[in-house]
C-alpha cells in the first residue's frame, strides 16, 4: 500500500494553499508528545476514580462515568482543563512541527477539535494575529463574547486567521464536548440548528479542500466530522481532501484490509489517505510549500 501521495495530488494541494483554499483540520494526533493523548487521560481517569468497566481507554465513556458517579456533569470537563493548563507549548520552528509548520502557510481559517491553543500560539509566533472562536454548540457558549458579533463582516485573511474550535477550548470547560452525553447533545444540535456553524466556517468547510491531521480512521470525532460535514458537500462541488493516517501496522494483509476499508469508506468522496505520522507529513508539506513557491509565480 502507497505511503505517500501522488505528484498530481501534492501539486492540487499546494496551489490550494496559494489559492487560500484549504482547511486544515487538527485533531489529537498533531499535538503527539506534547500533549497526553486522550486513551492515556482515559486509563488515568479510570484507575484513580475505580471505573468499574472494561474500555477503559474510551474517554467519552470514562469522562461519562465521572460525570455520572461525581453527579456533577461539569466535573470531567474541569478536570480536563487543569490538565491542558499546564501545557506547555512546543518549538514551533522545527521544521516537523504540525503547528508551525500549517502557521508559515498562507490560510486564513483553521479548524480543530482539539481543546488546546497551539494552533493560535504557532499563528502568533509568525507575526500573524488570530482570532479564537468556539462553536455556539450549547446555551452557555451562546453567551461568549464573538468575533462575528463584533464584527459582524468579518472576514478572515492569512494575516488575520481564524481558529475555530469545533468541540470547545479549555479555558471554557462549559464549551467541552467531552462526555457522550456531550457528543450526542452536539450532534443533535448542530444538526437542529445549521446557523450554530457560522457562514465563514461553513464556506471553509464547502469551499476548500480539507486537510485532516491528527485523526485516525477509528476515531468517532473523525467519522462524526467525515460524514456529517464532508458527506454532505455536492458532487460536482468536491474538492481533493487529504487525510493523514497513522499506519494499520507492519503486516501486508493488514495493510491490505485497512486500504480497502478506507477506500470503501471514502468512496466517492475525494479523499487522498497520506500514510504516516503528523510531523513527517507536516514536515514534507513545508519542504514542498517551500519548493513550490521557490519555482515562480503559479
Amino acid at each position: 500500500m502507497p505511503a505517500k501521495l501522488q505528484e498530481k495530488d501534492w501539486d492540487t494541494l499546494l496551489k490550494r494553499i496559494d489559492y487560500g483554499k484549504c482547511t486544515p483540520f487538527l485533531g489529537a494526533g498533531a499535538a503527539h508528545g506534547v500533549i497526553p493523548v486522550a486513551s492515556e487521560i482515559a486509563e488515568r481517569w479510570a484507575q484513580e476514580n475505580a471505573y468499574p468497566l472494561s474500555d477503559c481507554k474510551d474517554l467519552a465513556r470514562v469522562a461519562q462515568f465521572l460525570a455520572v458517579d461525581r453527579g456533577d456533569p461539569m466535573f470531567p470537563k474541569e478536570e480536563m482543563a487543569s490538565l491542558f493548563s499546564h501545557v506547555q507549548p512546543p518549538d514551533f520552528s522545527a521544521s516537523d512541527e504540525p503547528h508551525g509548520a500549517l502557521a508559515s502557510l498562507p490560510l486564513p481559517t483553521f479548524i480543530t477539535t482539539n481543546y488546546d491553543n497551539l494552533m493560535v500560539q504557532a499563528l502568533q509566533s509568525h507575526r500573524k494575529d488570530p482570532k479564537l472562536e468556539l462553536c455556539r454548540w450549547n446555551k452557555y457558549i451562546k453567551n461568549q463574547p464573538s468575533v462575528f458579533d463584533l464584527d459582524p463582516g468579518f472576514q478572515s485573511s492569512p494575516a488575520n486567521p481564524i481558529v475555530y474550535h469545533l468541540h470547545g477550548y479549555w479555558e471554557v470547560p462549559e464549551s467541552l464536548v467531552l462526555t457522550e452525553d456531550d457528543y450526542l447533545d452536539f450532534l443533535v444540535n448542530i444538526s437542529r440548528d445549521q446557523a450554530l456553524i457560522p457562514p465563514l466556517i461553513q464556506k471553509a468547510l464547502t469551499g476548500a479542500s480539507l486537510l485532516f491531521i491528527g485523526y485516525r480512521l477509528a476515531d468517532w470525532n473523525f467519522r462524526v466530522l467525515f460524514r456529517g460535514l464532508v458527506s454532505s458537500m455536492e458532487a460536482s462541488l468536491r474538492r481533493l481532501n487529504i487525510a493523514v493516517q497513522l499506519p494499520p501496522g507492519s503486516s501486508e494483509p493488514s495493510q491490505q484490509r485497512a486500504q480497502q476499508y478506507l477506500t470503501e469508506y471514502f468512496k466517492n468522496a475525494e479523499v487522498r489517505v497520506y500514510w504516516g505520522e503528523a510531523r513527517e507529513f507536516c514536515a514534507e508539506l513545508k519542504t514542498r510549500w517551500e519548493q513550490f513557491k521557490g519555482g515562480g509565480t503559479h
